[in-house]
């Protein structure tokens, strides 16, 4: 008969906030899976709970995985946690629940903290509407592509930071959002120096220039937003078409073309994209 898997949510600071499910769901398992044995045997003691804990994150061979799928196959349960929050946010996880899923095996969720709809509902930006990007590459050109290819979305943005690259991303965001757009630094969350700033790119990078940045940040950048100006403006279709026309002639494709006519001209990139759409045989550019 199968075990069943339980991912567990944990305090993301403040320990009063874990929930009295998910402490009884800690004693009854068998073990537990966890990112860093050091991080959750803090809580455990904290809490007087004493469990087998299982090393399982983003480095672990294969192996390991295959070990906890045959433990839940053999009738274990299992709990699943992170070193703090929601598990698979931002961290490693879905591909064990994918394949117990797969195999048959039942895995079932105990809500708990999570740091980015925190920061978000505390943030002052759009709740309606958000996407979460968790936390930007770490190689320089892949972060600015990501960056470049997020300019022009209207949803709420949600990334975590750590506070040594804090500088370099609200520069880089700066870059190519604007220094003008609005930006929710949360900070410390559910922790003693807990706080929220609503500025903008600009400010925020002169300010952290003379304050070092310090604790975790959750950073909710407001979404792009047409101005009244750019609203009004009528755009010269025709001359748009032309330089497209251009672009492709110079060997470029349907995508490239879109990206540069629009950085040129300084209009939406989704404007551009639909008057391409009105060039004949555009449509089967590659």
């Amino acid at each position: 008969m199968s075990g069943k898997l339980f991912i567990v949510g944990t305090p993301i600071g403040n320990l009063d906030d874990i929930s009295k499910r998910a402490l009884d769901t800690l004693n009854i398992v068998d073990f537990i899976t966890c990112e860093d044995t050091r991080v959750t045997i803090k809580l455990l003691n904290h809490f007087g709970i004493k469990k087998r804990l299982v090393s399982y994150h983003e480095f672990s061979p294969e192996e390991k995985e295959d070990r906890i799928i045959q433990e839940l196959k053999n009738g274990k349960k299992i709990a699943l946690v992170s070193d703090a929050g929601m598990p698979l946010i931002s961290d490693p996880g879905y591909e064990l629940v994918r394949r117990c899923l797969k195999e048959g095996i039942e895995v079932t969720v105990i809500p708990g903290p999570c740091a980015f709809v925190c920061a978000l509902v505390i943030s002052g930006q759009n709740t309606q509407n958000f996407v979460f990007e968790g936390f930007l590459p770490k190689n320089k050109r892949a972060k600015k592509e990501k960056l470049e290819s997020l300019k022009f979305e209207k949803r709420t943005m949600i990334f975590y930071e750590a506070p040594h690259k804090l500088l370099d991303t609200l520069s880089q965001m700066a870059a190519v959002f604007g220094e003008d757009r609005e930006i929710s630094i949360v900070k410390e969350i559910t922790k003693v120096h807990e706080s929220v700033m609503i500025t903008t790119l600009r400010e925020a990078i002169d300010f952290f220039e003379k304050t070092s940045p310090k604790g975790e940040y959750v950073l909710v950048v407001r979404g792009f937003e047409e101005n009244a100006k750019e609203k009004n403006k009528k755009f010269d279709v025709e001359s748009i078409k032309k330089r497209l026309k251009e672009k492709i002639a110079q060997g470029l494709t349907k995508k490239e073309a879109v990206k540069i006519v629009a950085e040129e001209l300084k209009v939406a990139k989704n404007i551009v994209y639909k008057i391409a759409l009105e060039i004949e045989d555009f449509s089967k550019k590659e």
